[in-house]
């Protein structure tokens, strides 16, 4: 599993070496890659930031305040999940021609992807036991001082999980940016290998992208440490005590309003329109069923197939922690960095010198997939496995039972729901992956990314609005699922 995440960076490495050592520098040390790398780190560092802030502050007025329809907003917020991000750019894009560069990025990525973050905060705020802050609360502390002190520690696994796969998507990052006008090293390796196919300047710009991935995995690795969140007794059962927001209570749930129209009903819009005005747009039935069966098989096939990868991995790393199992960890996210191009480049270099049987065939596809999305499951599998207690299982064994009939009887109904979000992340990036799908799919195969993407490049706004349209009501069921993840996650539930 961890080898099959590193053959992508083995043959970024292979390439590198072969370069030289001395062509290898000049390549990496030209002004172009510099701008390249402060355009990447910025954005990075910008948009985790924003997605943190908009994520938990969203979490904390839904979870924790008297804001009006609180479940409604819960599932508009996690809708952005169900809107890819090259549509949300491709929205932003044909409604507001100047939203482009780094402030149009920022935006369009936010709203895009803060859901990665909102969705683990509020799992992990359900799941705290209102014991822990009314004890602060009998200290003296202030509600601000019980939230520094009590709650954002417990919320650290959730908000470190979910800052990673911000940071590792937003490397890995073609379609939106494109559209967005906005060049980072995704974009420019793209054009490299456009223009060269395997070309030694794509090949160094993917090996800094890999370094700054390790960066990533290394700052996410230190801060969370090693404490265990895990507990035994969830103490009385009773709701958590919810903030009266008073004269506040108005103008923040417009704040909930304003993220919801943006990141939901501006593409929600701008799809209609296309359908209605578009000079282009027309309705191919069998076109759209086709892709949208694939799309779909597809999905499934490699959610199903990356969460069967995920397990060995998660269990190593919460069960056994180490070196070790830290490095197989952290194997599996390199290749999330790594432009889906280059990915499907190392897979075919791999599959025609080696396994040339399972070249252009859906094998070799779905392999792909579970390379570039295998860190969604793991994330999503390693949060549940981390509230579940160890001593649940030496239970178990003190009773006879043996080690495969208490992960089925003991761990596996508790990391249930983890392990069908992490199965939803990977259902909704491959039914909208598009590089990856557009090199390595068997030839005649067509997806709605695939013809989604022919027809925006071309600015046939109207012809490529349904089948935008297909992607995001095929995702709807996964994000839908995301959502009642959170919902039961755990037993407080709060009055409203």
């Amino acid at each position: 599993m961890g080898a099959l995440a590193l053959v992508p960076l083995g043959f970024v490495v292979v390439y590198t070496a072969l370069i030289g050592p001395g062509d290898a520098w000049d390549l990496v040390a030209r002004p172009r890659v510099g701008e390249l790398l402060g355009n990447t780190v910025t954005l990075v560092v910008g948009c985790t930031a924003t997605c943190t802030a908009l994520g938990v502050g969203c979490a904390w007025l839904v979870e924790r305040t008297d804001v009006p329809l609180s479940r409604v907003w819960h599932g508009l917020l996690v809708a952005p999940l169900a809107v890819p991000a090259f549509v949300n750019s491709y929205s932003w894009a044909s409604l507001v021609p100047g939203i482009h560069g780094f402030t149009g990025a920022l935006v369009v990525i936010t709203l895009s992807y803060y859901p990665l973050v909102y969705l683990p905060v509020v799992a992990v705020l359900r799941g705290l036991d209102p014991a822990l802050e009314e004890a602060a609360y009998s200290l003296g502390h202030s509600r601000a001082r019980t939230f520094a002190r009590v709650v954002l520690p417990q919320l650290r696994p959730a908000v470190l999980g979910g800052c990673l796969l911000v940071s590792l998507h937003l490397l890995a990052e073609f379609g939106a940016l494109q559209m967005l006008q906005f060049p980072t090293f995704t974009t420019a390796i793209y054009d490299q290998y456009g223009s060269t196919f395997n070309g030694e300047a794509a090949n160094m710009l993917a090996s800094v992208l890999v370094l700054l991935c390790m960066l990533i995995l290394l700052a996410e690795l230190r801060l969370r440490g090693r404490r265990r969140y895990a507990r035994v007794a969830r103490g009385a059962a009773r709701p958590v005590e919810i903030i009266r927001l008073g004269g506040g209570r108005g103008p923040l749930t417009l704040v909930l309003a304003a993220v919801v129209a943006l990141a939901v009903g501006l593409p929600a819009y701008s799809l209609v329109h296309w359908l209605r005005v578009g000079s282009s747009t027309e309705f191919p039935v069998g076109e759209l069923a086709a892709a949208a069966g694939t799309s779909l098989g597809l999905g499934a096939a490699a959610a199903a197939a990356t969460v069967v990868l995920a397990m060995p991995a998660a269990w190593l790393a919460v069960r056994y922690p180490g070196l070790t199992s830290n490095l197989v960890e952290r194997s599996t996210y390199v290749a999330n960095a790594l432009p889906g191009i280059v990915v499907a480049l190392a897979l075919v270099t791999v599959s025609i010198r080696a396994v040339q049987p399972i070249y252009q065939t859906y094998v070799l596809l779905l392999l792909a997939y579970a390379i570039m999305f295998l860190p969604r499951a793991v994330v999503s599998v390693r949060a549940a496995l981390e509230q579940a207690p160890v001593l649940l299982d030496e239970v178990a064994h003190s009773l006879g039972v043996g080690s495969l009939a208490t992960v089925r009887r003991v761990t596996l109904p508790i990391i249930a729901p983890g392990i069908g979000a992490g199965a939803a992340l990977v259902f909704l990036a491959v039914s909208t992956e598009l590089t990856a799908t557009l090199m390595l799919a068997p030839i005649d195969t067509t997806t709605l990314a695939t013809r989604f993407w022919a027809e925006s490049s071309s600015v046939a706004y109207g012809a490529a609005a349904p089948y935008a349209l297909l992607m995001v009501l095929i995702s709807i069921p996964a994000a839908v699922l995301l959502g009642r993840h959170a919902s039961l996650s755990s037993p407080w539930e709060a009055p409203r």
